[in-house]
């Protein structure tokens, strides 16, 4: 122990979880992305020019899986936001009871578009076999902080129109699960990253190779980032529905599910985390019998309200 409460570690060489399926495996023995320096807060054209080349590789590396994927989306706007209707196709559909409403990821600027949220939009209905709504809410620089979270509140309630909030399952995956209510997959709660995991999981993470702190001060285009709104792990979660936190043991977020578990159960709402073996930030990619199991728990979870 130093003078400053930290822990010193010699460097070490971490091997991969025995348990791992080998697809797993796989995903964990890929490069770690490259971690290059970002545009300065105030270039919002260095930004914009970022954002859009990132949205466009994704959509380009999920367009051959989208194409395959077996649910029907349809664009549907939600409070005048761009919404998209993802309907599982036959055996796929396990249940019209409830709906999903789901916020995409993408540390609240990326994994946005058409092409993005369509695709995100079709996964989580068949991940969870019901009907999925998916907003593609602004993003900053010209949407910052509380664009998203408005947008998001407006599609729900215009939702709320058509579907009683009983039977609405809010669920969100990394920045998505800051901006939701219930059912968080890998949650990003804390946007000043005080939680333990950032520092004991770095280099550990195939996923996020390092923090997001540049990308939260943008978001928050100067508000505090402590505030509920922008970190909910802050705020009073007492009024909670039941809520489902998953993420894994190299998941660099995973403070963020445990305290936000440890919250919700001392405040008394139902909670339930689910941490996986080796599981990097978001999943292995959605193929392996690790992400499977992933959704079983999500489809049980469902079942269960």
């Amino acid at each position: 122990m130093t003078s400053d409460d930290t822990v010193e570690l010699a460097a070490r060489r971490v091997p991969y979880p025995a348990a791992l399926s080998e697809a797993a495996k796989a995903v964990l023995a890929m490069p770690r992305p490259a971690t290059g320096a970002y545009p300065a807060l105030t270039d919002k054209d260095g930004w914009r020019r970022l954002i859009a080349a990132r949205n466009a590789a994704s959509a380009e590396m999920s367009a051959p899986f989208a194409a395959r994927l077996k649910a029907d989306v349809a664009a549907r706007p939600l409070g005048e936001v761009p919404t998209y209707v993802a309907t599982p196709r036959d055996e796929r559909l396990l249940g019209d009871h409830h709906v999903v409403f789901d916020i995409h990821g993408g540390a609240l600027l990326f994994g946005g578009g058409e092409a993005n949220v369509r695709f995100s939009t079709a996964a989580i209905a068949l991940r969870t076999g019901r009907v999925a709504y998916g907003v593609d809410y602004r993003t900053p620089p010209d949407g910052p902080y509380p664009a998203a979270l408005d947008d998001c509140v407006a599609a729900y309630r215009a939702l709320l129109d058509e579907v009683p909030a009983e039977r609405i399952v809010v669920s969100g995956t990394s920045a998505g699960g800051n901006l939701a209510a219930a059912l968080l997959l890998t949650p990003e709660l804390d946007l000043t990253e005080s939680g333990d995991s950032f520092d004991t999981l770095m280099g550990l993470d195939v996923v996020l190779a390092a923090r997001l702190m540049e990308m939260n001060l943008l978001y928050a285009d100067g508000a505090d980032l402590a505030d509920p709104y922008l970190s909910p792990l802050f705020g009073d979660v007492a009024g909670f529905p039941p809520t489902l936190l998953q993420a894994g043991t190299r998941d660099l977020f995973l403070s963020n599910a445990v305290r936000m578990h440890r919250k919700l159960r001392a405040a008394g709402v139902r909670a339930e985390l689910h941490v996986w073996e080796g599981m990097p930030h978001a999943g292995f990619g959605g193929l392996t019998p690790e992400d499977r199991e992933v959704s079983q728990e999500l489809r049980a979870f469902i079942a269960s309200l």
